[in-house]
């Protein structure tokens, strides 16, 4: 979906997934590399408006990366859940929120992000206008990127998941819910 708000200093809002494979010798992130920013970046893009954020992430997942929730276990951490209520839809804690420029420009993106494991590899391909270009990077390599390869925070973001979340955190089934 396009920008919702274009005028200077307006926000939108994103979902992203940071999608960490746990099969391989160590922990690796998968990024993919952004059609119009040319570096590399995890799977999401923006809410609609008819959306709630674990919607658009959901569809998002499976438009960018060929993933299904059902290959998916979601990071969250080990606390109390929220009370269930009648009334409110609950959502899963995200690995982050943050808001950000996009692109350079006087525009922002305000993204809940989500952290999940996998140890396979997509059951289904990016969407026709995505970017089919993908990479593993364990935490060696993701440090070494630099900003021009990846925004900061996406890496600062990506090396608190392999170093911490992954470790500590919980997995529960996408699907869950």
């Amino acid at each position: 979906m396009a920008h919702i708000h274009t005028g200077p200093g307006q926000h939108d809002f994103t979902a992203s997934a940071y999608i960490v494979r746990t099969d391989l010798p160590e922990p690796a992130i998968i990024l993919h590399k952004h059609r119009i920013l040319n570096q590399w970046m995890q799977f999401g893009g923006h809410v609609e408006l008819h959306e709630d954020p674990w919607q658009a992430l959901t569809h998002e997942i499976r438009e960018e990366s060929g993933y299904e929730l059902s290959q998916l276990k979601l990071l969250q951490p080990d606390i109390r859940k929220a009370v269930p209520t009648d009334d409110v839809t609950h959502h899963p804690l995200p690995a982050n929120i943050g808001t950000a420029k996009f692109g350079g420009i006087d525009h922002y993106h305000t993204d809940i992000a989500y952290a999940f494991t996998t140890g396979e590899d997509p059951a289904g391909k990016s969407g026709d206008g995505e970017s089919s270009e993908f990479r593993t990077f364990t935490r060696d390599e993701l440090a070494a990127l630099t900003k021009d390869e990846i925004p900061p925070n996406v890496q600062q973001v990506a090396l608190i998941i392999l170093d911490d979340y992954v470790k500590n955190w919980k997995t529960v089934p996408a699907t869950d819910i």
